[in-house]
């Protein structure tokens, strides 16, 4: 048996696991056993955690995720918050939440699994609690958005009783009102004959219609990213002539850096559009370059300096 099977039966036996404990079990210096551990992760044998514990992740089989909530303690206080939470409620809407829970939400990837959902022409972000059943998650969703806030009517103060007497009384000091005679509807005839309406008609001039560029949005972008001398490796079509995703590269002094960029035009970038492209941006395991030719609301723009300082943001 060679020292990756062994790790890989220690794993199974004993995960989730850290490098140290395996290099003890197979005799190897940590150098070796933390490359073999990055080897069998690469090729999907093994998973890797996010959450760290004294600054090294750990190491389990598929089936064994149950088990990371052993290590939840290593923690920081406010994702220990955040993992309460959706621990409890099973489902959390982001939009509803404080931001430093959202940011924290963020955080612990190894139990929250961000979810996009469509409703009303908007995206939202929910957060599943990571063994949550999808089926009962999608229910649970549902029913968060269709419950409305109760509308309380005003109450009308109570009508005042009037003596029968009085209002008799009343109806007498009324005067009769007569009938009102019906008139017929007056049409209008045009003392003009309707050819020389239709001549006057076409000799109106036709109004000038402003033709608008489709494609300058795009091209405004393509132009930013030649002249800061940015490679698109990939393109995606989201929408048409208003949305695209990119995969870039930026030459720098230490090498080239990859970046997601999400492109939007847009007059107005809220809170979602950020948090939407962030998510997306972390699936991929880069940072991320937001382009747009609009400008940001003031929760975005106070997120942007706050929660999602990583993010590039750029009006062109």
């Amino acid at each position: 048996m060679d020292a990756n099977e062994k790790i890989l039966l220690l794993v199974k036996e004993k995960g989730p696991v850290l490098p140290v404990q395996l290099s003890k079990e197979i005799d190897d210096n940590i150098l070796m056993t933390s490359a073999r551990l990055s080897e069998l992760s690469s090729k999907k044998q093994i998973k890797i955690s996010y959450v760290k514990i004294g600054g090294s992740p750990l190491y389990y089989f598929p089936g064994q995720e149950h088990m990371l909530q052993n290590f939840s303690e290593n923690l920081h206080e406010k994702e220990k918050k955040a993992y309460e939470m959706l621990k409890q409620n099973k489902i959390l809407r982001d939009s509803s939440q404080e931001p430093v829970i959202r940011v924290a939400l963020r955080e612990i990837k190894d139990f929250a699994v961000p979810l996009q959902v469509s409703y009303e022409h908007k995206n939202e972000i929910f957060w599943k609690w990571y063994l949550f059943d999808s089926k009962d998650a999608q229910s649970l969703i549902k029913e968060i958005l269709s419950k409305k806030e109760d509308i309380k009517k005003p109450e009308l103060p109570p009508k005042q009783a009037i003596p029968i007497q009085e209002k008799i009384e009343e109806q007498k000091k009324q005067p009769e009102q007569k009938p009102q005679e019906y008139k017929k509807p007056e049409i209008m005839q045009h003392d003009r004959p309707t050819e020389k309406l239709k001549e006057e008609i076409k000799k109106e001039p036709a109004k000038k219609t402003i033709k608008t560029d489709k494609n300058a949005f795009l091209n405004k972008i393509h132009n930013f990213l030649d002249k800061n001398k940015i490679k698109i490796t990939e393109k995606y079509e989201v929408k048409k002539n208003s949305e695209m995703d990119f995969i870039v590269e930026l030459e720098t002094s230490i090498g080239n850096i990859k970046y997601f960029c999400k492109s939007k035009n847009k007059k107005k970038i809220n809170d979602a559009d950020l948090s939407t492209a962030s998510i997306q941006a972390q699936s991929k395991n880069l940072p991320l370059l937001f382009l747009t030719n609009g400008t940001l609301t003031k929760k975005a723009s106070t997120m942007l300096n706050n929660e999602f300082k990583n993010i590039k943001f750029k009006a062109i």
